[in-house]
């Protein structure tokens, strides 16, 4: 048989947060949580008021702009999403969102954002 990358699964895989695979803090303001479930890696990111991607995570990413996509849900809280363009959109609790790559993002008003992010996040805020 020849595989192609493929994971093939035949069986239930089960994580959960409280028992996070990593914990990546950020440069102060929060952290998010890491799972790997079913070949995928999915987080919960908090994001305390006044955390700005720009000031936060790229210290970590070493990157001008946020390079990574982001799949994700925001359970609550605001959060500004700048995209290289000038292009902004704000997601709100019970929003889903798709951010391509190329963008900054920071928290609105007083209230912690929690994120579930399934995008493309494996090397999303890892120190090198």
């Amino acid at each position: 048989m020849i595989t192609t990358g493929v994971v093939i699964m035949n069986k239930a895989e089960l994580k959960n947060f409280d028992k996070a695979d990593e914990t990546r803090p950020f440069e102060g303001k929060g952290h998010a949580d890491i799972v790997s479930v079913g070949g995928r890696t999915v987080a919960h990111g908090y994001f305390e008021p006044g955390w700005r991607w720009s000031e936060n995570v790229k210290p970590i990413a070493q990157t001008e702009l946020c390079m990574i996509s982001h799949l994700g849900y925001a359970l609550t809280g605001r959060m500004r999403v700048t995209m290289q363009d000038g292009t902004e959109v704000e997601i709100t609790a019970g929003d889903i969102v798709a951010i391509p790559p190329g963008h900054d993002a920071e928290v609105v008003g007083d209230e912690t954002v929690e994120f579930l992010d399934f995008g493309e996040i494996d090397e999303w805020a890892v120190r090198k």
